[in-house]
């Protein structure tokens, strides 16, 4: 099995600077891997008393503390998990310990981003099975900048999470696009922070011209610190309207047993339309349960409302989007050298996965 290097997870604790503090992956990872999560409450509390679940424990990475993992959350705390058989256990995992498990099984799914497409295409045994929701990444630059346009950043540096991870790939493809060569740092250099306070930290201080950051880091500098917004993944042209975060399922977990891999993106389903419907109540939970620590809801409960999470009327229509947009990047991530098919076509078709729910 090949796994690319330059996919190794880069993270670390939070300083808490900003006044809505996540974890760096808006559907990303932590160092390690640790048990636990906080007591579900409703259905899930009412399963865990009696102990029947038809498909047993299971762990699930989710303990990032990032908006973008809110259907995990609210799957968790509705119950929804364990309305469909399963005793989920969250936990934290870094990129490399998701791509181990879901290679081997031990890791059913995960939330992530067209940056684990590479992975497939070196041999990582897993599959695109939904989208879970639009745009989370913004590039901003500190107040007083000249910096507008892509363009302007030819030879500039710019922060990002982790070499290789979606602010990275979010940033290279609009500077491609743009003309600008971002593969191999030819006309800009990307800078990996740890921390996405650190990130922002270091382009206030000029160590960085930009910042390619998950939400909320970059909205709340836009808010709080004066910086400028040059870039939104869910309002820019080449991104508006597609997921930036797909739901990953492990190739041997679908072919073990099909109808309780469908059972699991069911719960994740009910989440996603939860929180379409209540977005409010939604960040709420993620607040109360210390998953976020959140004190600007305002601003939180607006960033879920445009990640677009599909409606249950979507998905009873089948009005979603995931192997259109599964398609889109293939043919973006191919055309700046990120993927080396000479048929995106036909690796979008097999890396993207149809799941048969009741």
């Amino acid at each position: 099995m090949k796994i690319q290097k330059k996919f190794k997870g880069i993270v670390g604790a939070s300083a808490l600077i900003l006044s809505l503090s996540v974890a760096l992956t808006a559907c990303g990872t932590n160092p390690g891997t640790k048990t636990g999560g906080a007591a579900p409450s409703g259905a899930a509390a009412t399963a865990s008393g009696t102990s029947q679940y038809k498909y047993g424990k299971i762990d699930i990475p989710g303990k990032d503390g990032s908006l973008c993992a809110a259907p995990i959350y609210i799957a968790y705390e509705k119950g929804f998990f364990a309305e469909e058989g399963f005793d989920v256990n969250l936990i934290s995992a870094d990129t490399e310990t998701r791509k181990i498990g879901l290679n081997n099984g031990t890791i059913p799914v995960v939330n992530g981003d067209f940056q684990f497409f590479p992975s497939i295409e070196e041999g990582v045994k897993v599959k695109v099975v939904d989208g879970l929701h639009n745009g989370c990444i913004k590039i901003i630059v500190p107040k007083g900048s000249p910096i507008k346009t892509a363009k302007d950043l030819k030879g500039k540096k710019i922060g990002v999470d982790e070499i290789g991870g979606t602010p990275f790939q979010v940033a290279s493809l609009w500077l491609e696009n743009a003309g600008i060569v971002a593969k191999d740092n030819k006309d800009v250099t990307f800078v990996p922070y740890s921390d996405g306070n650190l990130e922002i930290a270091a382009a206030e201080k000029g160590e960085i011209d930009a910042a390619a950051s998950w939400d909320p880091y970059g909205s709340l500098a836009v808010k709080n610190k004066g910086f400028t917004e040059i870039f939104d993944l869910s309002t820019d042209p080449l991104f508006k309207g597609k997921y930036c975060c797909f739901l990953y399922a492990s190739e041997k977990y679908l072919k073990e047993d099909p109808e309780r891999a469908a059972a699991l993106l069911t719960a994740y389903n009910k989440a996603q339309e939860w929180i379409h419907d209540n977005p409010a109540e939604a960040v709420d939970i993620i607040s109360e349960k210390k998953y976020s620590d959140i004190n600007d809801k305002e601003l939180a409960t607006e960033l879920l409302k445009n990640y677009e999470y599909p409606s249950k009327e979507e998905h009873a229509s089948g009005k979603t989007h995931t192997k259109e947009d599964v398609l889109y990047f293939v043919k973006e991530l191919k055309k700046v050298g990120y993927l080396k098919t000479n048929d995106p076509e036909k690796f979008a078709n097999e890396i993207y996965y149809d799941v048969k729910q009741k």
